[in-house]
């Protein structure tokens, strides 16, 4: 069911000063940027990212799966509790798991595609 880990999503109360640490002094390129709200990251070997959000609140996982739907069916039957969704969002599904112990997990699907940029990084709706 899991697919690889699409992203490890950081929420910072600075943006700014988030972007300043991680792509400016770390090196991480930026693959992507909501002003103001998110940016993600690249990291050195290609298909997941660092993700940015100018929100509170702790790290979550997500991990990318062929179709939400489908994994929460499948995760549920398994014994695991679908907490939240599943729900669109602009790339495809999501959904947040959680574990028999607890551990909540967000599952999601790029079945919309990925975000499109312009030549700067900056997501274009």
């Amino acid at each position: 069911m899991f697919r690889k880990v699409d992203c490890l999503l950081l929420r910072v109360p600075d943006l700014s000063a988030a972007l300043g640490f991680y792509r400016d002094k770390l090196g991480l390129p930026l693959a992507w940027m909501r002003p103001g709200q998110s940016a993600g990251l690249r990291l050195r070997e290609p298909g997941s990212e660092l993700v940015l959000v100018e929100e509170s609140g702790g790290p979550e996982t997500d991990l990318l799966v062929d179709s939400v739907d489908d994994a929460c069916r499948e995760f549920a039957a398994a014994g695991g509790r679908c907490l939240r969704g599943p729900f669109e969002i602009p790339v495809g599904k999501v959904a947040v798991v959680a574990d028999p112990w607890g551990n909540e997990l967000v599952l999601i699907d790029l079945t919309k595609g990925r975000l499109r940029t312009d030549a700067d990084g900056i997501v274009v709706d």
